[in-house]
């Protein structure tokens, strides 16, 4: 009896579900962080495929509804949320936004997935309580949920005028590598890899 051919290994994929923030708002799909990442992840040994399924304008209630079908499409090893910005924006109420991302995190766990929070941080004029309050809940869950976190997406980025385009909300290409650098070092250590340390120019 001929032996079968053996099946190739297919590559660990990760699920990025997020909005603008991961779908190139206004720029080149392969400058933003997400085909940067894309590029570092295939070029590992194993290599790793990168799923994004971000769409600007995301909410966690939209994203909550999308991640069922993603989760049984991909069955990815790593879940990347991304999302709460534009629920922020629009002043929704913390307890609402907390709810769908506790649900998105036990959902993506339940599945076998490792969880990667991206925390995010609203203008000051949103208000100290409430900005406060959306900052909180990134840290409380990746603690009680025992999930990757990054605090802040945008960290040394937003408060540069020179990073972030006219809006004042999204980074421009020439960002997109620091906030790789931002994922990354979160990442890195959830899939076995190295931190990548950006040298000083």
């Amino acid at each position: 009896m001929l032996a079968r051919p053996a099946l190739a290994t297919q590559p660990a994929t990760i699920l990025l579900l997020g909005d603008s923030l991961s779908a190139a708002q206004n720029i080149q799909l392969d400058a933003a962080w997400p085909a940067l990442l894309q590029k570092r992840l295939a070029d590992m040994r194993p290599p790793r495929r990168l799923v994004n399924a971000s769409i600007s304008g995301e909410t966690t209630a939209s994203g909550l509804a999308r991640l069922p079908g993603l989760l049984k499409q991909y069955r990815p090893k790593l879940v990347i949320l991304e999302l709460g910005a534009n629920d922020g924006l629009r002043g929704l109420p913390l307890a609402e936004i907390r709810t769908n991302l506790v649900a998105m995190v036990k959902q993506s766990e339940a599945s076998g997935a490792k969880v990667l929070l991206l925390g995010i941080e609203l203008p000051v004029n949103y208000g100290p309580r409430y900005r406060d309050g959306l900052r909180a809940i990134y840290a409380d869950l990746a603690r009680q949920y025992r999930t990757g976190l990054v605090p802040f997406l945008l960290q040394g980025i937003a408060l540069h005028p020179e990073l972030m385009q006219a809006d004042g909300l999204h980074p421009t290409a020439a960002a997109q590598p620091l906030v790789l650098d931002n994922v990354w070092a979160a990442l890195a250590s959830m899939i076995g890899a190295k931190p990548q340390v950006r040298p000083e120019s």
